[in-house]
């Protein structure tokens, strides 16, 4: 833990309340970007000295038996990555807050204000598809890769359900009604006055979308040599047990499990290095060290990759790209190494940990703003790498659950690749959810609106509604329903479902919201992005003091200096070479195969 120096702290307060004074009557935004990144770094000062609040209110409990091997290893279920607070960052553990908890409890009695179906059906029923220009189709795969490597609320309570009345006209089939989404199940060891819920993955940035958080997990997916077990198809082998197969678990789809791949046959490719340079490793050792590199590189890729193609404006690209390689840059970074001690300028990555005073979790205001459903399309084209014409057209129920990785495997996954890496998402904005996860059948055969439940969570896991919500996050609310939007027929239906601008639900406010140039989200959802994207980093050891070629190994190290997804597509499907040519960012559109005519 660094020991920060007074008068730097002081500074950095007087910083904070000027940029946010400046944030607020000119918007960093509009500012040239050295101003503008000089602002960014006052807001996340602000909310890294205001926005981090713990939920754990008892002693942590012992930590499991452990040896000498967790100072060097990522745990399986995220105990001792602080070797000091063992049980800190381990699955199971309860979600953090990023809003006072005064101001975070679950709602009661205005619960189903308005009814979250009907919200649903005004304001997120996708008419026409918008499509997110910007990104491609891979972005919206690599969110939901990494939301199930972070959290889970579990798949919720059925003996204790919200009920949801279903209006005369509504569509839903009469077998289903009335709607019925089950409760989240608050930790009952929650003090008087504190609802926590607990998050049964581990927070940490561990890959545990791949390697899984229990032994078991882990273990059903090992090959020899500290492998991956991959089938033919180059997919991770799946077991036969219904019970464990993922792809029987809500939310699997053929874009989830193409990012398993991608990343499994990264992980055989690490081995291969690694066991070249260390011929004595043992099959664990191989293994251990390969999932630290895989970790890294994904933190690595989703922080200087994915996350400045969503948020695209220079400002915050440079701002993000700071904190992995510091203001110094890629260049110096990777040659150099740090070059100080202050993160700003040499960057997060290899810096000191930092927990900011509060234990490090995930909190329930990050598990709102990563609920980004609008960017799955409902309609699919796979067409051919070599010549872009059309092979074939799949609806999303198609690409979902077992029938999904069925006809994912059918296919040649560089066509996969191809298609998803020409095509876009959707835009994050209202009236463009989904239209199959509006109406969506689990696999225990349930049906579910996902828009709705997205509404239900926000209020039943006690996320302000959106006035507060930006209120708690030092932004100024919406004065009236103009606003949020422009759309004279958007601002009628908010005004015909909410009998106040503070009832606004913050997931209807959020998409509704007037964004920065290149934002594909609200600039309310990117104050919890600018404090958490941060903080994944700095509180783990193992991309701050143990993020170094003794850890990792020399080849380990490198291996995640050296390389971003387009190197990590390019070894495996180096087909794609012409296609990914010119393209500055691979979550960006690719180039059709026409184009390279």
């Amino acid at each position: 833990m660094s020991t920060p120096n007074p008068a730097w702290s002081i500074a950095r307060h007087l910083l904070s309340r000027a940029t946010e004074w400046v944030d607020h009557k000119v918007g960093w935004h509009r500012l040239p970007a050295p101003l503008g990144l000089l602002v960014l770094v006052g807001v996340r000062d602000t909310l890294r000295e205001q926005n981090l609040h713990d939920t754990e209110t008892a002693p942590d409990p012992p930590p499991p038996p452990a040896d000498a091997s967790v100072t060097t290893r990522r745990s399986v279920d995220g105990t001792y990555n602080d070797l000091d607070r063992p049980m800190m960052g381990s699955a199971g553990r309860r979600f953090g807050r990023n809003v006072n908890p005064a101001h975070g409890q679950p709602e009661t009695d205005t619960l189903l204000t308005p009814n979250p179906r009907l919200v649903s059906r005004r304001l997120m029923t996708r008419d026409t598809f918008q499509p997110a220009l910007s990104l491609n189709l891979l972005a919206a795969t690599w969110i939901q890769f990494m939301v199930k490597d972070w959290i889970s609320h579990g798949s919720g309570d059925a003996t204790r359900p919200h009920t949801l009345d279903l209006a005369d006209d509504d569509p839903w089939p009469a077998e289903g009604r009335p709607m019925i989404i089950p409760s989240i199940t608050p930790d009952p060891t929650s003090p008087k006055g504190l609802t926590a819920f607990l998050n049964e993955n581990t927070p940490w940035w561990d890959a545990s979308s791949i390697y899984g958080d229990t032994a078991q997990q882990q273990q059903r997916i090992r090959g020899p040599r500290g492998t991956l077990d991959l089938d033919l198809m180059g997919l991770l082998t799946t077991p036969t047990d219904p019970d464990t197969d993922p792809a029987r678990v809500p939310g699997f789809w053929a874009g989830l499990a193409t990012m398993g791949a991608i990343f499994a046959l990264e992980h055989n490719a690490v081995c291969a290095a690694l066991e070249d340079a260390n011929p004595q490793w043992d099959d664990d050792e191989l293994y251990q060290r390969a999932r630290l590199v895989i970790s890294a590189l994904i933190a690595k890729i989703h922080t200087v990759q994915w996350t400045p193609a969503l948020l695209a404006h220079p400002t915050t690209v440079a701002a993000l790209r700071a904190n992995w390689y510091g203001l110094a840059g890629q260049r110096i970074k990777d040659t150099v190494g740090r070059i100080s001690r202050n993160e700003v300028i040499s960057g997060i990555a290899g810096g000191h940990t930092d927990h900011f005073g509060v234990p490090y979790t995930l909190t329930e205001e990050f598990t709102i703003v990563y609920r980004m459903h609008p960017l799955i399309p409902d309609d699919y084209q796979i067409r051919s790498w070599r010549t872009d014409d059309p092979l074939s057209k799949h609806t999303l129920a198609d690409l979902t659950g077992a029938a999904g990785r069925d006809l994912l495997a059918s296919l040649d996954m560089t066509d996969v690749l191809y298609s998803f890496g020409c095509s876009h998402p959707g835009a994050i904005v209202l009236h463009n959810f989904p239209r199959l996860l509006q109406q969506f059948t689990r696999p225990d055969g349930k049906i579910t609106d996902l828009a709705a439940t997205d509404i239900l969570r926000t209020r039943e896991l006690g996320v302000p509604r959106y006035n507060e919500f930006r209120r708690q996050l030092h932004l100024p609310p919406a004065r009236d329903y103009a606003d949020l939007t422009d759309d004279p027929a958007t601002q009628a239906a908010l005004a015909d479902l909410y009998d106040d601008i503070e009832q606004v639900d913050t997931i209807v406010g959020m998409f509704a919201e007037k964004r920065p140039d290149g934002f594909a989200f609200s600039d309310t959802a990117f104050r919890i992005f600018v404090l958490m994207a941060s903080r994944r980093l700095n509180s783990d050891r193992f991309f701050t003091d143990y993020f170094t070629p003794e850890v990792y190994s020399p080849v380990g190290y490198r291996w995640v200096v050296d390389n971003d997804f387009t190197s990590v597509l390019l070894r495996h499907w180096p087909q794609l070479r012409s296609t990914l040519a010119g393209v500055a960012n691979p979550f960006a559109p690719w180039r059709p195969a026409a184009a390279r005519r």
